[in-house]
């Protein structure tokens, strides 16, 4: 875990590597990880394809994206609901979904969650969206966005890439 957090910081600030990752064994081990880590209140659900999705990214960066989101996520949910991640993949992109059955955005707010220091939260910076939502621009050339929030039912935020040109490269 050490390792991991260690390599996550050195990556800030700098280009990160990308490596060609298998997207649905990134999100498996980090959930197997998260679990352990979370209220038994907190029920995941996954569906992901069966065939391996291969998507250029740096791992500790994605994971900390996915990791941020989830906890979001949690607390959103006052630590019980359920946390669903959803892959969708069509010819040109491949889409994740975190799906909660927390609270929701208002939508008087939806416009500034990305923006530095905004919390809902009495703890925290303000950060968490911010950095991940610029991990995913600045570094993966991906998109993320709230895609749907229905207030006390769910929220829905989606990470959007081009997927790789030239699957024979790998």
């Amino acid at each position: 875990r050490l390792e991991t957090i260690t390599q996550r910081f050195s990556k800030i600030g700098s280009t990160p590597d990308l490596s060609p990752e298998n997207i649905q064994d990134i999100i498996n081990n980090f959930i197997h990880y998260f679990k352990n880590r979370t209220s038994s209140k907190v029920v995941f659900q996954i569906d992901l394809p069966k065939k391996p999705i291969i998507v250029e990214i740096n791992k500790y960066l994605f994971e900390w994206v996915i990791e941020n989101l989830c906890k979001n996520s949690v607390d959103a949910m006052n630590g019980q609901g359920t946390i669903t991640i959803s892959i969708n993949e069509s010819k040109k992109y491949i889409e994740i979904f975190i799906k909660d059955t927390g609270k929701g955005i208002d939508s008087k707010i939806e416009k500034k969650i990305f923006k530095p220091g905004f919390t809902t939260k009495s703890r925290g910076w303000g950060l968490g969206l911010t950095l991940a939502q610029r991990i995913i621009k600045n570094y993966h050339k991906g998109n993320l966005d709230i895609k749907s929030s229905i207030p006390f039912k769910e929220t829905i935020l989606r990470i959007k890439r081009k997927k790789i040109k030239d699957k024979n490269k790998y």
